[in-house]
């Protein structure tokens, strides 16, 4: 084992505020103390005269989320609290991300009350000549493309749009409870009432109970989240599946969803977003000129967006 600062050098990164920038979809990654997407919490405008952290570096958050470390392959800002590890040597991308691991391993050291800063350098990391075999035979995926399926702009006026009860765009379904005792190995996903990793909890040999092209929600748990299943699968039972009364698409779900989950801060875990009561939600959409939802917009708008081409 080795400490951090024989092969990075640890640097403070340039402490910006997200509140105090301007918003630019084509601008510069944010990285902050965030847990999620790589740490990046939004792209903005590039400053003429400042620098931005450099790329092939480790960020890594020394307070909030304390010790999450990605490895950012593009010049970035940093919040407060973030640091950047640069390397002295040259590895691999697929030895960063191992260091990576190994960094957010530390997790348990540090607290609220005790941030990773100017210990971040003693952090015990293996050596080189000890790093597994497996770590560069690890096929990392292809980035996504940042190009959109259509190259209009839409604009979101939310005036004119109007209410829809969920029973009259959806069949709503629930889930079927199955302890973890009663998993059998096998590739049927199984959607759980989480908050990340699309709903996916787990594998599972059992056949699945619902079909894909539909929308998942928690009504127990992570009340509230949303998400795609373009396969078929099982839900748990604090899952409700949305079959459209519509064409679904990817595209429309994708839209329907982030609605949706502007409607967390309604429910909790002593008010669950069960079956009955999501039956008589309302959910407000753009409508066409006969106020029948404009599921067209829906489709274009999310087509419109960069990545889009990656969905």
């Amino acid at each position: 084992m080795v400490v951090v600062s024989k092969y990075f050098d640890v640097v403070y990164g340039v402490n910006l505020e997200l509140s105090n920038l301007e918003i630019d979809n084509l601008g510069i990654n944010l990285v902050s103390r965030t847990s999620k997407n790589n740490g990046v919490s939004a792209r903005v405008k590039l400053i003429s005269d400042l620098e931005p952290n450099p790329a092939d570096t480790i960020s890594v958050s020394g307070g909030g989320s304390v010790m999450e470390s990605f490895l950012q392959k593009e010049p970035y800002y940093s919040g407060r609290d973030l640091f950047y590890l640069k390397p002295k040597v040259k590895f691999s991308d697929k030895i960063m991300l191992f260091y990576c691991m190994c960094l957010r391993a530390n997790k348990y050291r540090f607290s609220y009350g005790r941030q990773a800063n100017k210990t971040l350098g003693d952090i015990l990391i293996p050596h080189i000549d000890e790093i597994p075999t497996w770590v560069e035979e690890v096929k990392i995926p292809n980035l996504p493309s940042t190009s959109s399926v259509i190259n209009k702009k839409f604009n979101l006026d939310t005036s004119n749009w109007k209410y829809f009860r969920y029973d009259d765009l959806f069949e709503i379904k629930k889930g079927k409870r199955l302890t973890k005792d009663d998993f059998i190995d096998g590739k049927t996903p199984f959607i759980g009432a989480i908050d990340s990793n699309n709903g996916y909890r787990d594998f599972i040999g059992q056949a699945p109970i619902h079909e894909g092209n539909t929308i998942t929600i928690n009504y127990n748990g992570s009340v509230g989240e949303a998400f795609y299943q373009p396969n078929p699968f099982w839900a748990s039972d604090d899952v409700n599946v949305l079959y459209g009364k519509f064409t679904m698409n990817k595209y429309l779900a994708l839209f329907l969803i982030a609605l949706t989950r502007m409607e967390k801060f309604r429910f909790n875990y002593g008010r669950k977003w069960e079956t009955n009561r999501m039956n008589e939600s309302l959910i407000k959409l753009p409508v066409k000129s006969n106020s029948q939802p404009d599921f067209e917009f829906m489709e274009n708008y999310i087509k419109s967006l960069p990545y889009s081409k990656s969905i």
